[in-house]
């Protein structure tokens, strides 16, 4: 259940640059399906800024630290009080699994709808 996404006729995409992916052979594509549509591939500033994190920590947020407290306080001044809270988790996954945990814990019910 595991598949390629071009199992026909696979890409072998080498680098990436802006909103754009290019494949050994330089065929240019335009990324729409990764996560990177907000800045594109290897933005400078956000390749400054990874770069400075990892030379003082690279970690996850299953440990403390005041950057993460700092980073929901200054989210969630933007967002109106009822989204108050902040739940930071490391993938897709985890963020469906927690939403359904919570879900679940605050109706009581075991029950989903999925669309596919």
């Amino acid at each position: 259940s595991c598949k390629v996404f071009f199992a026909k006729d696979p890409l072998k995409i080498v680098r990436a640059q802006g909103q754009y992916m290019f494949d050994e052979k330089g065929q240019k594509y335009l990324d729409c399906i990764n996560n990177v549509a907000h800045v594109g591939h290897s933005h400078p500033y956000v390749i400054k800024a990874a770069t400075k994190q990892m030379e003082l920590l690279n970690t996850n947020s299953r440990f403390l630290h005041d950057n993460l407290v700092q980073y929901a306080q200054r989210l969630t001044a933007t967002l109106p009080e009822k989204l108050s809270v902040c739940y930071f988790v490391n993938s897709g996954s985890e963020a469906n699994d927690l939403a359904l945990r919570l879900a679940r814990q605050y109706h009581g019910h075991q029950d989903v709808i999925t669309l596919e």
